[in-house]
């Protein structure tokens, strides 16, 4: 087994409508300088999105989390942003820049394999749970 690695990770919500103050996680972004490391996992519950704002553009929505995808996976079809160092893409990506699409805050973990605590949180965080018994 490797050594722990120390990762930093944030969510991706959409505020369909900014004054409810209602959201919808779609994605996480985790990064580790160590590791060099930098990957995101996203996922849009239209059904869901559309419950809290009928009038949402989901089509605007979904290439916006699409050039984030892009940012994440670095390289020259992510444009200027590509060429950055995957730490550097980190804190552009979760800078706030938009009242629909926003970062939470940086969150810090730590594990010995970075794609599984991606996926993790993916799984936890982001993709809907079945309901359970009340």
């Amino acid at each position: 087994m490797g050594a722990e690695i120390t990762y930093d990770y944030a969510l991706i919500r959409v505020v369909p409508r900014v004054e409810r103050g209602e959201r919808i996680n779609v994605g996480v972004i985790l990064s580790a300088v160590d590791g060099d490391f930098l990957d995101g996992r996203f996922e849009i519950d239209s059904g869901r999105l559309m419950a809290l704002d009928p009038a949402c553009d989901i089509d605007t929505v979904a290439a916006s989390i699409a050039s984030m995808a892009a940012v994440c996976a670095g390289g020259p079809g992510a444009g200027p942003l590509g060429m950055l160092s995957p730490r550097e893409r980190f804190r552009w990506l979760v800078s706030p820049r938009s009242t629909v699409i926003q970062p939470s805050p940086v969150h810090t973990g730590r594990t010995r394999d970075l794609g599984a605590a991606l996926e993790q949180l993916f799984g936890t965080m982001v993709r809907a749970q079945p309901a359970g018994p009340r």
